[in-house]
């Protein structure tokens, strides 16, 4: 198998469209998010989808994507194979995540901390255990390096079995890539780093 991967720019963005509408959730899981919410305060999610009935939510999912790749702001990297998309990692440096974030605890961090944050992976589900989000970390790790970033920082769950909405990676990926567990919070969650 040959993976090419490559950093979401804005002329990507057909590309990280094509993935999560088309190859992404094929497995019928519950929830096309387009990966949007980490990158959002709470007053941008509720400037975008404040009254909107259910099955208008993913329209505002995706014009949220839209805008934040346009800004800037959603970064990670499209897993390739044969010219197609078939993986996502949500990875960027902490400085750019909300001090208010719409989901979970915030994981900002000030510009002069130099980490980084592995938020969520998205495997097409033909291409799960394949090697594809070890790939995509790897790419993560090599760019933070040449960054000059300190540490890279990950945010999987302890389970015992696989669950559907485990967007942030089994612990066992970031263990082998040399990730250390440096805090448990309260739902289980566990912050792993990795120090550059």
């Amino acid at each position: 198998m040959e993976l090419e991967i490559r950093a979401l720019t804005p002329e990507l963005a057909p590309d990280y469209f094509d993935f999560f509408e088309n190859r992404a959730f094929t497995d019928d899981s519950p929830y096309r998010c387009y990966c949007q919410m980490f990158q959002a305060s709470k007053a941008e999610a509720e400037a975008a989808y404040a009254g909107l009935a259910p099955e208008e939510l993913g329209r505002a999912a995706r014009c949220e994507a839209e805008r934040q790749i346009r800004e800037g702001r959603l970064r990670g990297y499209l897993a390739y194979a044969g010219g197609q998309a078939i993986g996502w990692c949500n990875a960027c440096d902490r400085a750019n995540l909300p001090e208010d974030p719409c989901v979970g605890p915030c994981r900002h961090a000030p510009k002069e901390a130099r980490s980084k944050a592995v938020l969520c992976f998205e495997i097409a589900p033909e291409w799960r255990g394949r090697g594809v989000a070890t790939a995509l970390l790897q790419r993560v790790l090599a760019d933070a390096a040449a960054e000059g970033c300190a540490a890279v920082e990950a945010y999987p769950q302890m389970r015992d079995t696989r669950y559907e909405w485990d967007y942030a990676g089994p612990v066992r990926l970031y263990e082998k890539a040399g990730f250390r567990q440096i805090a448990r919070e309260i739902d289980g969650t566990l912050v792993l780093r990795k120090a550059l």
